[in-house]
């Protein structure tokens, strides 16, 4: 029998995900039999939904039977203005701190009590980084997910220290108070820094990057060496960078019939591209618009 969700039989669409939520960057490839253990649903029920998965490109069948995240899903995510969308606007910000830091740059939004990494950058002799593009690490670890929490109240935090922090490092935020005074810390000077918190040989460092509504929406960190003192021209780097890209969010979800909108402004959330493609991105929707078929390419 399916589980209960307060007295209500788990959904379809419910199932559908804990198939897909069983995959990880671990555990990219896994069999029917491995994908029934981790989703935690019967076989017979497990092979009926992956097969509807696999029909509707959710999911792709390998020759060797096993099963990986099919290609629909990516096609999904990048329309996706809060994660795509911001890593198309974020990206040449992220390239430009790299080019400077020369270790690992990455851009990070919540995801619950983690933090969900969009984009990164790294070099081959960098420091030890534990991040990947679409992995998670818990808010209370992380520099970015202490400027993530900067904008959050106490309750928040409460949550997030009972949802459970993993312990990399025994310099890891564990308790409240622990949590509760480097978010303090980050407000009071507009950055993060966090010392050997997820691997002690790792110094993460962030700076807050907001929305429209001048809310924290994402965060900019570098992962570099620990020890010694903080560069401060990071930190002003790293700031002015994530400024940038808070005034080209402003940009992209500005109305697009505000006199000051950008060409092909409707897109902006998505699109970050040349002028002459954001102009032809807004033709393209008029003409949709029209009843004009769009040209194909």
């Amino acid at each position: 029998m399916p589980k209960q969700r307060q007295g209500t039989p788990v959904s379809m669409l419910a199932r559908q995900l804990k198939i897909l939520d069983a995959f990880d960057a671990g555990t990219a490839f896994l069999t029917l039999s491995e994908i029934a253990e981790r989703s935690g649903l019967p076989m017979t029920t497990t092979h009926r939904l992956v097969g509807e998965l696999v029909e509707e490109r959710m999911l792709e069948r390998l020759p060797d039977r096993s099963y990986q995240l099919g290609l629909r899903l990516w096609e999904l995510a990048a329309r996706t203005p809060r994660a795509m969308g911001l890593r198309e606007i974020a990206a040449p910000m992220v390239q430009l701190v790299q080019n400077q830091v020369r270790q690992h740059t990455q851009l990070g939004v919540e995801g619950g009590y983690d933090v969900v990494y969009l984009d990164r950058a790294s070099r081959p002799d960098a420091v030890v980084n534990a991040t990947i593009v679409g992995g998670r690490i818990s808010l209370g670890a992380s520099a970015i997910g202490h400027v993530l929490l900067a904008d959050r109240p106490r309750e928040f935090l409460a949550e997030v220290v009972a949802s459970g922090i993993r312990r990399y490092t025994d310099s890891t935020p564990q308790t409240l108070a622990d949590l509760v005074r480097v978010v303090q810390r980050v407000r009071q000077v507009g950055y993060a820094v966090a010392e050997g918190f997820v691997h002690p040989d790792a110094r993460g460092m962030a700076a807050p990057i907001c929305g429209p509504d001048g809310r924290v929406l994402a965060g900019l960190g570098v992962v570099v060496p620990s020890g010694g003192p903080v560069d401060m021209r990071i930190v002003e780097l790293l700031r002015k960078a994530a400024r940038g890209v808070s005034q080209q969010m402003r940009a992209a979800y500005i109305d697009p019939d505000h006199p000051h909108a950008l060409p092909g402004a409707k897109f902006r959330v998505l699109i970050n591209s040349s002028k002459s493609s954001m102009e032809y991105f807004a033709d393209v929707q008029g003409d949709a618009a029209d009843g004009v078929n769009s040209p194909e390419h």
